[in-house]
């Protein structure tokens, strides 16, 4: 897979400076160690895709997707696929799930980042 890594970094760069509402209520949460002491970063590289949200101790990348994932099922499989054979777990959740059920949302985090061995003890 041929990657421009500048180009990945100025789109997660914009990411960053456009986050949605519902993005910005979980990095809330998730921001500076929240959520088991673990560290999240937003909006970040992973090989040729932009993470919404990324635990390197954990390996766990949080998604957030709304109604455009919903036309791109296919291409959502592949890259989950190659984030899992490069050692992440995916997690993923609707919008209207975080709107709906938040903690339920961070409690489904916190289980995952557990079974991972995720943050500080």
């Amino acid at each position: 897979m041929d990657v421009d890594f500048a180009k990945t970094l100025n789109n997660a760069r914009h990411l960053r400076r456009t986050m949605t509402d519902v993005e910005r209520k979980l990095w809330a949460v998730l921001r500076n160690r929240g959520v088991c002491d673990a560290k999240f970063k937003r909006q970040a590289p992973v090989g040729p895709f932009i993470a919404d949200f990324v635990c390197t101790e954990a390996m766990l990348i949080v998604e957030l997707d709304g109604g455009q994932h919903a036309d791109n099922i296919e291409a959502d499989k592949r890259r989950t696929a190659w984030l899992e054979c490069n050692g992440f777990k995916v997690v993923r959740f609707w919008n209207n799930e975080v709107l709906q059920n938040f903690e339920g949302v961070v409690a489904v985090i916190i289980e995952n980042l557990e079974a991972r061995g995720g943050g500080r003890k």
